[in-house]
């Protein structure tokens, strides 16, 4: 490695980017990391709104090393993000969406970070404008984050930064064939095959900007997008994680995010062959993953309605939708030794219906403002508190001194 190596290459596809590309490379220019310690390695992918001759035109004037690629149009943004990771320099990687941009010392505390660390991925704190962001994993700065119990799995897009070597190494690259998702694929395979996440969260780096004209969103919106990109995600899970608490943990990434949003209220106004084919399509992705440790970690009303996707039953998750649809809150019903508690859903004891114990609270829910706690002794998080627990006081046991006796 010479002295010339960049630290970062912020690599950005652009397509039909304008205006808002001017905001986003000029974020780039204005980092606190010196414009040598950066390359800018920017993919026109077909553009026709002046997003390629932008590009040439900022990389003319720019202090950062820029190079632009021109390419007829993909469909999608692993292409150009596959050509730009190829022509990357730099020790690190960041993938910048042309409608996006950094808050200034966003590259420089990042690469601190991983360099510090020695991990291969760095989550920058983002934020919305004009649009919602994900928030739970902001909530402290780490150096290490743990996969299996932290909220990073909940952000699975592309814009973090990613240590080249690693990448490279590991023979990764966006997956052309997935039209949505692809950034979930690739973000968590670095995530499982990488040494480490760190997080920085006491400073915005990244801005997640909505579009007004919608030009950010998946151009061809078929639900079959939607379960190709959760089956790609469970499959790579599969692959790297045994069965156990740690897979459940991360297969309520593709199962609560991906797939449960396709049996929502959108079913009650879709035709009964669009329900019939989500219901083929996820029939054997719950087979084959689901357990009843990923069910534990879901709410009642989230499990249910994948516990009828599973079993079939169709007329039973629509008479769910319409109840939730219409604002309807379940009886809270505590019964049994020790006292469990179920929220009364439709057909909650039914005979020949689901059994209870897809009706039971398992993980804290909230029923009409009031907060409903799973009782101790079934909830995956309160064991995790109670082992925590006993293991501190194991500690103070050990370390408490002992009193010297008496005798001689």
């Amino acid at each position: 490695m010479t002295s010339s190596t960049p630290d970062v290459s912020v690599v950005i596809g652009a397509y039909e980017a304008m205006p808002y590309l001017i905001r986003c490379l000029e974020s780039v220019e204005a980092q606190t990391l010196a414009a040598g310690r950066m390359e800018i390695i920017a993919v026109d992918d077909g553009s026709t709104d002046g997003t390629g001759e932008y590009l040439e035109e900022f990389a003319g004037r720019t202090a950062v090393p820029m190079r632009v690629v021109h390419q007829e149009n993909s469909g999608g943004p692993s292409a150009p993000r596959n050509v730009g990771l190829g022509l990357a320099r730099g020790r690190y990687v960041f993938f910048l969406d042309a409608d996006d941009y950094f808050g200034e010392e966003a590259l420089e505390r990042m690469v601190a970070m991983g360099d510090r660390a020695g991990t291969d991925v760095v989550l920058g704190k983002a934020v919305g404008v004009n649009r919602g962001a994900p928030k739970s994993m902001w909530k402290e700065t780490v150096e290490r984050a743990d996969l299996y119990t932290s909220a990073i799995k909940f952000t699975l897009s592309a814009q973090k930064l990613f240590r080249r070597e690693t990448l490279v190494r590991l023979g990764m690259a966006f997956d052309e064939n997935l039209k949505t998702g692809e950034d979930a694929l690739f973000t968590m395979e670095a995530y499982l095959r990488g040494n480490g996440v760190s997080v920085v969260a006491d400073y915005t780096c990244y801005y997640l900007v909505g579009r007004d004209d919608g030009k950010h969103v998946t151009k061809s919106g078929s639900y079959l997008l939607r379960f190709d990109s959760a089956r790609a995600l469970m499959e790579l899970i599969a692959a790297h994680v045994p069965p156990g608490p740690r897979r459940d943990s991360l297969m309520v990434r593709p199962f609560a995010i991906t797939l449960l949003p396709q049996f929502g209220p959108v079913l009650l106004k879709q035709s009964q062959e669009v329900r019939r084919r989500k219901m083929e399509e996820a029939a054997p992705l719950l087979e084959t993953y689901w357990s009843a440790g990923l069910a534990g970690r879901l709410k009642v009303q989230e499990r249910l309605r994948l516990r009828c996707v599973a079993e079939g039953r169709l007329d039973q998750l629509l008479d769910i939708l319409r109840f939730v649809k219409e604002g309807q809150e379940p009886e809270v019903v505590r019964k049994g030794t020790p006292g469990r508690l179920y929220l009364a859903y439709p057909h909650f004891g039914d005979r020949g219906g689901l059994p209870d114990s897809a009706y039971e609270v398992t993980v804290t829910e909230w029923i009409g403002g009031r907060r409903i706690e799973a009782p101790e002794s079934r909830s995956p998080a309160a064991l995790v508190r109670r082992l925590a627990r006993r293991a501190r006081r194991s500690v103070r046991h050990t370390l408490r001194p002992r009193r010297r006796s008496s005798r001689v």
